[in-house]
């Protein structure tokens, strides 16, 4: 039986490592990243990618470019020979001669802010026929995501916007191939972006680092009084840009559909929820202000065993089980008998791939035949939705690892071991987890949950 015995009480709370200093990408991971491009275009014979971002959807384009064109649009076409053009609004044309790949710069003011300039304005299937594509046979777009629809064709849904599609379309041959090869970056079984070499597991773990000393500031600050903008000043750190929307939400939530911390302030009683997130790393916290559990409301006396163990005890199961060449499907039934969906109520998928955006795409699904693979960096994101019930949660990030890439990142990356090797250890003699020998844990608060809010020295852990 993959289900284990949990118990609420005094623990000590994860250490935090501060100064963790940001890792780059090296030029030599940069080109792995392009030739594992290239390579998944030659097995589907495409013969050239456009490949968009925005500020909220430019993880596929920053694989290549290193930036993203912040409130600006941008277009990175990439030829099958390795050729690559840039398209780029008023306000980042300079940043064209940073980008980590060789970029031919194009300018179209059609991607700058309303009003500006429209210098050098010219039709947009223009300056992508000027690029190559008039004369390709099979093209694909990348946006930010692929489509899994149950019925119909996904590979002919396209989230891009229209202005651009409709131009690719108006600079392609009649007989020439359009579809959506998003999966070309972030799908489960051939995407470039689902596995992580050592470099870029060290890049990640800085936000991952930094997500989970924010989530523990965030317990750590909460007292009845406390105002939520007070907590939401924890949930960032370092300047970093937050890849979620940061939640300090006390009591009722959505009041006049707002999603942003307020000067409500925090009552005795009151369900509370925190999540942060950066580039590599989400964390997530829901319990209740009290002490113990005695004060739980009356209609969920029983909060403890009915929802939070149990929870609990699905995400022990998932870290004391995932290991690299099990499937997605199997992952997913592993929950499911621990945590079944029936009397739980969860619904999407118990783990997910993180990358710069907090949900890149998931390999566990029902019956999904895709593989964990070593390299993957994953979220545990198990949301149980009990009628009558107030929710929880205790989401982070750690990352499959065989021996060989343990090795590369002990090699290369000794500070960043010796903080995984301490946040393993935690994990095992703390909270009593068996940790899979290949999961690393990416954040310093993995599996560390306080249902009570108020007991800051208890939390749950696994029996002995």
């Amino acid at each position: 039986m993959v289900s284990r015995a949990i118990k609420f009480g005094p623990t000590e709370s994860p250490a935090k490592f501060t100064d963790v200093e940001p890792v780059f990408l090296s030029d030599e991971t940069i080109l792995e990243r392009k030739a594992k491009v290239l390579k998944g275009m030659k097995n589907e014979d495409f013969d050239a990618l456009v490949i968009y971002a925005d500020k909220e959807h430019g993880g596929n384009f920053e694989y290549l470019t290193g930036f993203i064109p912040r409130f600006e649009e941008g277009v990175l076409i990439l030829d099958a020979s390795g050729k690559s053009t840039v398209v780029l609004g008023n306000e980042n044309l300079k940043m064209a001669r940073f980008s980590r790949i060789p970029v031919t710069l194009a300018h179209s003011p059609y991607f700058s802010l309303p009003n500006q300039p429209m210098d050098n304005e010219a039709p947009l299937e223009n300056i992508f026929s000027e690029a190559g594509l008039s004369t390709k046979s099979k093209v694909g777009l990348v946006g930010w995501k692929m489509f899994t629809p149950a019925n119909g064709d996904g590979k002919a849904y396209f989230e891009l916007p229209y202005f651009i599609v409709e131009a690719v379309k108006r600079a392609l041959k009649p007989d020439a191939a359009l579809v959506n090869a998003a999966h070309l970056f972030i799908g489960g079984k051939s995407g470039a972006r689902a596995i992580c070499n050592a470099n870029e597991i060290a890049h990640y773990e800085y936000g991952a680092n930094l997500s989970s000393n924010c989530i523990l500031d965030a317990l750590n600050t909460v007292e009845v009084g406390v105002r939520e903008v007070d907590l939401g000043a924890c949930l960032s750190a370092e300047g970093q840009y937050n890849n979620v929307v940061s939640i300090a939400a006390t009591g009722s939530r959505f009041d006049k559909a707002n999603l942003y911390p307020t000067y409500k302030k925090v009552q005795k009683g009151d369900p509370l929820s925190l999540t942060t997130g950066f580039k590599g790393g989400l964390s997530s916290r829901t319990g209740f202000v009290i002490a113990e559990e005695s004060e739980l409301p009356d209609p969920q006396k029983d909060w403890l065993d009915r929802v939070a163990k149990p929870y609990f005890s699905a995400v022990v199961a998932w870290l004391e089980n995932i290991q690299t060449g099990m499937s997605g499907g199997a992952l997913y039934n592993l929950v499911e008998e621990v945590l079944p969906k029936e009397r739980y109520g969860w619904h999407l998928n118990p783990g997910h791939l993180v990358s710069d955006e907090e949900w890149m795409s998931s390999p566990i699904y029902h019956d999904s035949v895709e593989i964990l693979k070593s390299g993957m960096i994953m979220q545990i994101d198990i949301i149980p939705s009990v009628p009558g019930y107030t929710g929880v949660s205790a989401e982070e990030c750690v990352v499959l690892a065989n021996s060989t890439l343990q090795a590369e990142i002990r090699a290369a990356y000794p500070a960043l071991w010796n903080r995984i090797d301490k946040r393993r250890h935690y994990l095992k003699t703390v909270i009593g987890i068996e940790l899979s020998d290949e999961v690393l844990p990416l954040s310093n608060t993995v599996a560390y949950l306080r249902p009570f809010l108020l007991a800051k020295n208890h939390s749950l852990s696994v029996e002995k």
